[in-house]
């Protein structure tokens, strides 16, 4: 069964995603170039790109944010140190998956490392979680112990 394809596929972009998609790939694989949509399919894995750069900046921060958790709110550690530990692990898990799946983005995650760190800190004090006072306004954790599943700051 060969897939029905649509010539005017900036329409069906518009309409149904999901099928122009695989129209898109249907076309790819049939070698019908000139059927491709390529303005919106250039457009589509730029996108992607950004998506997977800011995915990696998103875990980064939250990884960031339970590590300052984990090291400076004491009055809740006893309490909720398992939880961070696990959400930490989470976090690791899925960074470390995207950075395997695209070795590219590894440079990304060390240029941002410190602006995510900065962004953790405004999360945890805007939050009055922690006093800005406590934490160090250079990372108090490297890049590598931020992906190390084995590495926590606990005292």
């Amino acid at each position: 069964m060969t897939a029905k394809t649509y010539p005017f596929s900036s329409v069906l972009y518009e309409q149904d995603y999901a099928l122009w998609l695989e129209e898109t790939a249907q076309q790819l694989k049939q070698k019908k170039f000139s059927f491709v949509d390529l303005e919106n399919l250039i457009e589509e894995i730029e996108s992607m790109g950004r998506s997977e750069r800011r995915a990696v900046e998103s875990l980064l921060i939250n990884i960031l944010v339970h590590l300052l958790k984990l090291a400076y709110w004491e009055s809740e550690r006893d309490r909720n140190a398992n939880h961070w530990i696990m959400e930490i692990t989470t976090f690791r898990i899925s960074i470390n998956e995207r950075l395997a799946d695209s070795p590219s983005l590894k440079p990304y995650f060390y240029d941002n490392f410190e602006k995510c760190y900065k962004n953790a800190i405004k999360i945890v004090t805007k939050k009055g979680i922690i006093d800005r006072s406590l934490i160090p306004l250079t990372p108090f954790v490297t890049p590598e112990q931020a992906l190390d599943d084995d590495w926590f700051p606990i005292p």
